[in-house]
């Protein structure tokens, strides 16, 4: 803090106890004025650094999605994953700055003339900007408030990324990015965060089990249906070839940093950190968080040892991760039991669904769509089990009317890049690997591609 900012916090401190001992002395100012101006300041500072501290804990999840899909993707193809990663997050940045964050939240001042038709790109507080000028004191600064929902956006376009590796074309993916997370994902988040009509109804989602897992799930599985399965995963007589990932360690080191990073997505969903009660609130999520991961993984790892002999460990990564996405919608009002058991049906669910996706032939190379579908609808359901304020009517009207959109948002826009460009390699450059032919640079030279 620059010393022109801390000398009027320190006179403040040191004249207010002098004022106290001259009670017979003309005060100079208004103290308990000049005391509730700071601690409105301050209130401002606390939630801006919460937004803050969310934003880029939620942003090394993007490293953990990286590492996890690249993990679990072939040799051959991880060049290319990496290369989605970097270049989605990158894109969803500018996407959301132009268009999103303020379509995603219309009442702010998105309707300015000549921009677009009347969408404006994000505008930041100017610089030095004093109490007086800020707009809305009790929240946070604009630069915060957009860093920690950029981070979500961009989440919904990792788990896309995630489903549909392997086969699909680099640039048509990329502009099925920039829609999704320019357009697609902040109109339906309005709806819920935006104050819109689902908040009305009393739609619960704190911190996107349905706006941000089950979104990018739903488009994920429009993508892979539209995609189809990858060459040689399914044969003529039903049989499923496992194509099984190149680096399991990898893979599990992105699950911890997605582990590490929930604490910011859940814990930063409080949205203020301003009084005792905020910050007590912030702490009891974090602990709700890590159990729902625990419960998840537990679950996952008992149920894939008695179903298949022995245990699987790329099933308890996605049960943690399972675990997380299943407390997301409700993380504030479970004891740490309820957490637990939260999470370890999301465990469950993913063990169970994972194989009943291959016997609908349907390819999602990381499991992306039981973690982040399936258990995102569980957790958004199990909601009013915890939290007396919701109920499952209006969570199933709200957890509905975004997957009708999403799916067909989505859908159509797949479609159509299908339809311009072609979205899906040959069959041949799946065989050498999208690394030489997409890429023209392998990821393991040194190694023969499997």
């Amino acid at each position: 803090m620059q010393l022109k900012k801390i000398l009027p916090l320190a006179a403040l401190a040191f004249t207010l106890p002098a004022m106290a001992l001259a009670q017979d002395a003309e005060p100079v100012f208004d103290a308990a004025e000049a005391v509730a101006a700071l601690n409105t300041e301050m209130v401002f500072i606390m939630n801006s650094l919460l937004f803050l501290v969310g934003g880029f804990l939620v942003f090394f999840m993007a490293a953990g999605f990286c590492m996890l899909e690249t993990g679990l993707v072939r040799s051959k193809n991880a060049t290319m994953q990496a290369t989605k990663n970097v270049a989605l997050f990158s894109l969803a940045t500018i996407a959301y700055f132009v268009v999103g964050f303020n379509l995603m939240y219309p009442l702010g001042d998105w309707v300015i003339e000549g921009w677009l038709g009347g969408i404006a790109p994000t505008v930041l507080e100017p610089v030095g900007v004093a109490l007086e000028d800020v707009d809305d004191i009790e929240y946070a600064s604009i630069g915060s408030d957009f860093i920690f929902q950029l981070m979500f956006c961009a989440a919904v376009a990792s788990i896309v990324s995630g489903a549909v590796a392997e086969r699909i074309k680099l640039f048509p993916f990329l502009i099925f990015v920039v829609i999704l997370t320019g357009i697609i994902y902040p109109i339906q988040a309005s709806w819920s965060w935006g104050e819109g009509f689902l908040d009305e109804m009393g739609f619960s989602d704190f911190a996107g089990s349905s706006i941000v897992h089950a979104a990018g799930g739903w488009a994920a599985l429009a993508g892979v249906l539209v995609l189809g399965a990858r060459y040689g995963k399914y044969g003529k007589d039903g049989k499923v070839t496992v194509m099984p990932g190149s680096n399991l360690p990898l893979a599990t080191l992105g699950m911890f940093i997605l582990w590490l990073g929930w604490f910011g997505f859940n814990g930063g969903s409080q949205l203020a950190m301003g009084t005792i009660s905020d910050v007590a609130d912030v702490s009891r999520i974090f602990a709700n968080t890590n159990t729902a991961a625990a419960g998840g993984a537990v679950a996952a790892l008992i149920l894939s040892t008695i179903l298949y002999k022995k245990p699987d460990l790329t099933m308890v990564l996605n049960g943690a991760l399972a675990g997380l996405v299943s407390i997301t919608a409700e993380p504030l009002t479970p004891s740490l039991g309820a957490a637990t058991l939260i999470g370890a049906v999301g465990g469950v669910i993913v063990v169970l669904t994972i194989p009943l996706l291959d016997k609908l032939k349907i390819d999602d190379v990381v499991g992306a769509i039981p973690v982040h579908l399936f258990a995102g609808l569980w957790g958004t359901m199990a909601v009013p089990l915890t939290n007396s304020d919701a109920n499952f009517v209006t969570q199933f009207i709200g957890m509905v009317t975004i997957g009708i959109f999403m799916f067909a948002a989505s859908l159509v826009v797949w479609l159509i890049l299908k339809a311009v460009m072609g979205i899906r390699v040959s069959d041949e450059d799946q065989v050498t690997g999208l690394d030489k032919t997409e890429m023209g640079m392998e990821a393991y030279p040194e190694f023969s591609n499997s």
